[in-house]
């Protein structure tokens, strides 16, 4: 009975020590990690998001880029960091859900973090330089197979969804196309618009200034209703039927930061993705601005790991030595 007590004791002393802390939380700067180098999706969106966070708490939000192993690398850092709510991450489809699937990782997304909330979802576009007279999947299509293996299309690296696309294509059209890996999608279109690869399934924010520019050429997107950006561009999925891969990021915590400080977070949180501001920014960027739970976002991370071990497995997807 004794020990019973003590124990009692000690957990209601932590409850009201989270309890405390979540109501002067957060009482210095926070950290939000991003996964991918600068200048990209997650990147701006980041910049976007801490802003408003800052000025909901009044302190400071300091983005800090660890890119590199396809986002892996940001999410090992956050894994290691303390739980005390001080620093997060953007994760999107790749790092959070598909690269364990692909290789080995250091972290273990159900163990290592807390999921608190999605926060955009997109399509990507396939993107093809302007200096290349193809106008369409189907034309690149043609070209694919009357050329085998002389195409090379540039990823953000396995387990993105500019990898997943392009391979759920190889698998949907049995194309042969060569794979040119980055550690981000912004570096592939620089490259692209170089013609040094020749098309890229994008995030809409790298490629939407050269489509507009008339340097890149937008072939179809991978959502399964048009895209709002470019309304005139047919789905993916209307010449090639099954070609949707949406995009999406969401916020994470090292696992043990107390409920107390996750629930205030997500609180406030909630706020910022329905600010106009947001929405606007967010589909200037080529995404939705979304929230969730984090039941909700648990559970939407473990459908998509199951949805894409299906995929790996069904087209024998395999990260390039």
């Amino acid at each position: 009975m004794r020990k019973l007590i003590i124990l009692a004791i000690g957990l209601l002393g932590g409850w009201i020590c989270g309890t405390a802390g979540a109501q002067s939380y957060p009482s210095k700067p926070v950290r939000l990690i991003v996964t991918y180098p600068p200048g990209g999706s997650s990147d701006l969106m980041a910049r976007v998001f801490g802003q408003k966070l800052s000025e909901v708490w009044g302190q400071q939000v300091i983005v800090e880029s660890k890119p590199g192993a396809a986002g892996s690398i940001g999410m090992e850092y956050t894994a290691r960091q303390a739980p005390d709510g001080y620093t997060f991450v953007i994760g999107n489809i790749g790092p959070a859900a598909v690269n364990p699937l692909l290789s080995k990782v250091t972290y273990n997304v159900e163990k290592d973090f807390i999921p608190v909330s999605l926060i955009s979802t997109g399509p990507n576009v396939l993107v093809v330089n302007t200096s290349w007279q193809i106008k369409s999947l189907g034309e690149m299509l043609r070209y694919a197979r009357a050329n085998p293996g002389k195409l090379s299309y540039g990823t953000s690296g396995p387990g993105s969804v500019s990898h997943l696309s392009t391979e759920l294509l190889k698998n949907l059209t049995k194309v042969n196309m060569v794979e040119i890996p980055y550690k981000g999608g912004v570096l592939a279109v620089q490259d692209l618009l170089g013609a040094q690869i020749q098309l890229i399934f994008s995030d809409a924010l790298p490629a939407m200034q050269h489509i507009r520019a008339g340097k890149l050429r937008a072939l179809c997107a991978t959502g399964a209703q048009r895209f709002a950006l470019l309304a005139e561009l047919p789905t993916c999925d209307s010449e090639v039927p099954g070609l949707v891969a949406v995009n999406w990021w969401g916020v994470l915590m090292p696992a043990g930061t107390p409920k107390a400080i996750i629930d205030r977070f997500h609180a406030d949180m909630v706020k910022v993705m329905v600010d106009p501001f947001v929405k606007s920014k967010f589909a200037d960027l080529g995404v939705e601005a979304v929230s969730s739970s984090p039941e909700q976002f648990g559970a939407f991370i473990k459908s998509e790991m199951e949805r894409y071990e299906r995929l790996i497995k069904e087209a024998g997807i395999k990260v390039n030595p």
